[in-house]
């Protein structure tokens, strides 16, 4: 069984990031976005960036700073909380604006990888798109878009030797896609992992052993590569998570009114 702990009550959107300074940063819920960070030793919440552009999802680059995925605006940006700097990396592809992005990974070899659909017309906040709903990989400067085709894409999480994509559509229908990432970073052999519940896949991340976990209507779902359902963390709102904790065998959970934290037997 599953220990699941709330850490703290507060405005808890979406992307958590885990820090090893032992503290953990995440978005709040529309409209007033900030970045705010938990020390987890005390539970204060604190925030960094007030005016955070409707930010979403977020990651952690090689040098400590969070890669943000900002919608409105939309653009991919870089913040450093040390010293508050905010750097845009890209806000749109082929000479047009990028709809809203949503999630974003970055690899072992410093690329960006994040997903961006329309959500942002659709919730009446951005303009009509000029761009399908797609996944993009930004590197070396360059914007490429390497995959199209979902209704909804939302969470993206790699294989642990980055040989897989897996990405949620939290459109219609809800499922989790799977593609091989070949040697010059292009995808190949995409193919459904899995089915989800209604208003998911939001939140995706992939453990040590290669084992998805997905949030889902009635809490976090546990699925092997293949797309046998293994585990469920019981947690009605959850909307996205990260590994954390000294051994990464602490999962850390927001729900819009709280963050919880799962103790589990894998790391990340």
């Amino acid at each position: 069984m599953t220990s699941l702990t709330r850490l703290v009550e507060t405005d808890a959107h979406e992307g958590p990031v885990y820090v090893d300074d032992g503290a953990l940063y995440f978005t709040t819920r529309r409209p007033d976005v900030a970045i705010r960070r938990l020390a987890l030793a005390t539970g204060e919440v604190t925030t960094v960036r007030a005016a955070a552009n409707v930010a979403n999802g977020m990651a952690l680059d090689a040098e400590g700073r969070l890669i943000v995925c900002e919608q409105d605006p939309a653009a991919i940006t870089r913040f450093d909380p040390a010293s508050g700097t905010v750097e845009t990396l890209v806000d749109s592809y082929d000479g047009k604006p990028l709809n809203s992005p949503n999630d974003v990974v970055v690899t072992r070899d410093g690329a960006v990888w994040f997903t961006d659909p329309s959500y942002g017309h659709m919730q009446g906040f951005r303009p009509p798109p000029e761009l399908p709903d797609a996944v993009y990989r930004y590197a070396g400067g360059q914007l490429t878009m390497v995959a199209d085709g979902f209704d909804k894409p939302n969470g993206l999480a790699f294989s642990p030797d980055e040989a897989v994509l897996y990405v949620g559509d939290n459109g219609a229908p809800r499922k989790i896609f799977a593609f091989d990432v070949g040697d010059d970073r292009r995808l190949a052999n995409r193919r459904v992992v899995a089915h989800s519940t209604p208003e998911h896949p939001d939140g995706l991340k992939v453990d040590r052993l290669g084992r998805i976990f997905a949030s889902a209507a009635d809490g976090v779902r546990i699925y092997e590569p293949t797309g046998e359902q293994v585990g469920e963390i019981p947690l009605p709102g959850a909307v996205n998570f990260t590994f954390g904790g000294r051994g990464g065998d602490a999962l850390f959970i927001t729900a819009d009114d709280a963050i919880w934290v799962a103790a589990l037997d894998t790391r990340s």
